[in-house]
């Protein structure tokens, strides 16, 4: 692995252990050229999976983009890195093994306001004012009003 300080080719482990799902493995790499220390992770990856976007561009499934989503909405909420990364993992997964190697951006939104809702309701009503494209404040009350129904 190329270090990400210095780009020396050879980094070294110093220490290899699962995470807390057990669905990645988290290593402690050193570099010996410039002393730097930093963490990778390596996780199962069983297709390549394309997102295809509702004006029929095709992109390639960034893992990232979800999580960053997910991090924005759950800001200053109660949650941990760890939880982030597990619901990612899990809608990763959920996608990879249903079948399709392309995916409708809507089904991804769907997924993760479905994750949203379980977790944090306020993280959840965020996410939807941007996927949902609130305009105005009535946009809110009747999204809120109609999530109080489901209570």
């Amino acid at each position: 692995m190329r270090c990400p300080f210095c780009s020396h080719s050879d980094t070294q482990v110093k220490d290899s252990r699962p995470s807390e799902d057990n669905a990645t493995i988290r290593r402690r790499r050193y570099c010996p050229a410039c002393g730097s220390r930093f963490t990778t992770f390596e996780r199962v990856h069983l297709r390549e999976l394309t997102v295809v976007k509702t004006d029929g561009q095709k992109v390639a499934f960034d893992r990232e983009k979800v999580k960053r989503s997910m991090e924005i909405a759950l800001r200053k909420r109660p949650t941990t890195e760890d939880q982030i990364e597990r619901i990612v993992n899990g809608i990763q997964r959920r996608l990879e093994t249903s079948g399709e190697t392309e995916i409708p951006s809507k089904a991804i939104g769907e997924l993760i306001m479905e994750r949203l809702m379980e977790v944090d309701k306020v993280a959840y009503v965020r996410f939807a004012s941007v996927y949902k494209d609130f305009h105005e404040i009535k946009d809110f009350n009747e999204f809120i009003g109609n999530l109080g129904e489901r209570d």
